[in-house]
């Protein structure tokens, strides 16, 4: 056998462990914290993970569209933040749509963004940050820099989003939903192969007749909305509207993705390998949680998780030169 059979050989094997590399570090980890903890394997802790968990992935999802492409959207947290105050400034008005307003200001925050990096050629890394900034200073102005309670009358509104059937969580079977629709865009949908494409190699693309610059703002906009759905969420669930709400989910949104197995550079990972990442990351916050390491302590802990995540799913092929 000649040295390039066995390149092929070997880059494939690689390939391989790096895709089932997630979910067995996934198991592993539940395996390791089961031994120590065996409660931890009860119905009611998965089902408590499971909605932990959700918030995380549906806001981690959005990112993943962003992520595919080569890119990276930093809002997210800031309009997830603003989102959980629009909500809480806005049902006791307009009551149930409220939630679609939320997510209608993650939608707009998303297109600016995404006509900023198309026609003002301005990198995602630039636009989103500004436009992180610029959300976090509106939830600021709108909440009059406090904490927002929902009125009573909310109940009737996003009541349904933290209640529980037969014991699960809603926030379970919404994260599912999106997962599920998030899935279908991916494998059956023009705009799903255009994402793919586009995060293999833009030029490439752009040759083919991608219209490149739709999709880079479609997936900005995707992100912008579940960032917004998350903080919907996360308002219901914590009762309340907060500018600094989502503050700490930026670096475990961008962990899920990595870990789970999305390229930084683009053009291979996808949802599913994000539940994986997000469970890990749920998973790995429990562990320290057991341990009694500080919640802001654990930050520290992802960005070494990321920065390994990223030496492992990057390709190197597309950089060849590091900045």
């Amino acid at each position: 056998m000649t040295n390039a059979p066995r390149a092929v050989l070997a880059a494939n094997r690689a390939a391989r462990l790096r895709d089932f590399a997630p979910l067995t570090a996934l198991i592993v980890l539940i395996g390791v914290i089961a031994a120590f903890a065996p409660s931890f394997l009860s119905v009611s802790t998965m089902l408590l993970l499971g909605a932990d968990t959700a918030t995380l992935f549906i806001m981690a999802t959005g990112l993943t569209w962003v992520i595919l492409l080569g890119g990276i959207d930093l809002s997210v947290q800031s309009v997830a933040s603003l989102a959980s105050v629009v909500l809480a400034v806005a049902v006791s008005h307009v009551g149930g749509l409220a939630i679609p307003l939320a997510i209608a200001v993650g939608v707009v925050a998303g297109a600016i963004s995404g006509f900023a990096q198309d026609r003002l050629r301005i990198p995602s890394f630039i636009t989103t940050l500004a436009v992180g900034g610029i959300a976090a200073a509106a939830a600021l102005v709108l909440s009059g820099t406090r904490s927002v309670p929902l009125p009573p009358q909310a109940a009737g509104a996003v009541g349904w989003i933290t209640a529980s059937t037969v014991g699960v969580s809603h926030v379970i079977p919404i994260a599912l939903v999106i997962l599920l629709g998030s899935l279908f865009a991916e494998r059956r949908t023009v705009f799903g192969r255009w994402t793919f494409a586009v995060g293999a190699g833009e030029p490439a693309a752009l040759v083919a007749g991608v219209p490149v610059g739709r999709v880079k703002v479609g997936a900005l906009m995707i992100s912008g909305a579940l960032a917004a759905t998350a903080g919907v969420v996360l308002a219901a669930r914590l009762n309340s509207g907060s500018p600094t709400l989502a503050n700490e989910f930026l670096l475990p949104a961008v962990a899920a993705v990595c870990v789970g197995g999305t390229a930084l550079t683009g053009g291979v990972g996808g949802s599913l390998r994000t539940l994986i990442g997000a469970l890990i990351v749920s998973v790995v916050r429990v562990g320290m949680t057991f341990v009694g390491v500080d919640v802001f302590a654990q930050q520290i802990v992802f960005g070494f998780v990321l920065v390994l995540a990223v030496a492992i799913t990057i390709d190197r092929t597309k950089i060849p030169v590091v900045k």
